[in-house]
């Protein structure tokens, strides 16, 4: 998707189907973030077009639009020297507007969810409809929005993790956007859950199912020695041999954080990572989401059976896009926060 040509969207008998968007030119704080008119993309064979109704605002929005670490702008999200996709935005939900050629599985007017590699932050995108799937029935718009990243915890704990029934979890940043899924898809496949946060957030995550929760104000999740088996990271900010110190023998320890500085980023602390964990009996397991609609349907699937539910902390319109981002930049954003696009 790219911003209007003005030279061509003015050349006579040229008419162009025209969209709104939040749309990045530079990187920098969200504040470069505009609202403006961009144009409708059409699906080609295998894509459909979709009405955004809602679209997840996350830390890694917030980490493209910044442009740091630096390394993103290297990477297929990114850019260099300035962004190469004009509009941000990766989880979503909304309607079918059209199906290109060979499309049989989705329909005009279906309701759907799902996560681009950008785009979102729109009122129209396409997507490949293998990368889709249909809305949980007992979601809004705006909480479906809220459940593409679920799938991050899912593979996590299930992928990497490899969790299984009386496993015991620790999931630490348990309140964000990632976290709170992750407690609750522990428990539901059978864990027994520990879960830091702040003291803020602690009533949020004992709702969501945690067995026990630790307030990091409080106490030190490292108190107690070896005792978990897994162990989920979304903060990324303790030394391996903390991490090291909680787990079993065998233990798997998943980051799914970003961390590190602003030019590498978590690339040198993954390095440490594995170097550290080749010795003591215990695990170092990478991991990197990997987007596909098998596990959304997962998703789905637990929703509807009333086992995991979004936690979505405020709806922001698209006019207020940049504040949405500085809020979630913040980290300290409890669950997901939502755009509502139309």
């Amino acid at each position: 998707m790219q911003a209007i040509d003005n030279s061509t969207a003015n050349a006579p008998g040229t008419t162009l189907a025209m969209m709104k968007a939040v749309v990045h030119r530079e990187y920098g704080e969200p504040d470069v973030l505009t609202v403006g008119e961009v144009r409708k993309p059409t699906p080609g064979a295998g894509e459909v077009l979709i009405r955004v109704v809602a679209a997840g605002v996350s830390i890694g929005d917030h980490h493209i639009i910044t442009g740091k670490p630096y390394l993103v702008r290297l990477s297929p999200f990114g850019g260099f020297p300035r962004p190469k996709n004009q509009v941000p935005g990766a989880a979503l939900s909304g309607r079918i507007e059209a199906v290109g050629p060979g499309v049989s599985t989705f329909h005009v007017g279906d309701e759907i969810f799902g996560q681009a590699l950008h785009g979102a932050f729109a009122e129209y995108i396409v997507m490949p409809a293998a990368l889709i799937a249909y809305k949980p029935k007992n979601l809004s718009f705006e909480e479906a929005a809220a459940v593409p990243w679920g799938t991050t915890a899912l593979q996590g704990l299930r992928d990497s993790g490899g969790i299984k029934a009386g496993d015991r979890v620790l999931v630490y940043g348990a309140s964000g956007a990632v976290g709170t899924w992750a407690v609750q898809l522990a428990k539901s496949l059978g864990a027994h859950v520990t879960a830091v946060c702040s003291t803020h957030n602690v009533d949020l995550v004992r709702s969501l199912g945690a067995d026990e929760v630790i307030d990091y104000k409080k106490k030190d999740f490292v108190e107690g020695g070896a005792r978990f088996d897994i162990l989920l990271d979304m903060v990324g900010n303790r030394g391996f041999s903390d991490y090291k110190a909680v787990l079993k023998g065998g233990g798997r320890y998943v980051p799914c954080s970003g961390g590190g500085g602003d030019w590498l980023g978590p690339l040198l602390r993954i390095i440490g990572g594995l170097l550290s964990f080749l010795i003591g009996g215990k695990q170092f397991k990478m991991f990197i989401q990997n987007v596909n609609a098998d596990d959304l349907v997962v998703m789905r699937e637990l929703i509807e059976a009333n086992r995991v539910k979004p936690v979505v902390e405020r709806t922001w319109p698209m006019s207020e896009a940049a504040a949405a981002l500085r809020h979630v930049g913040t980290g300290h954003s409890r669950g997901l926060n939502v755009l509502r696009l139309s």
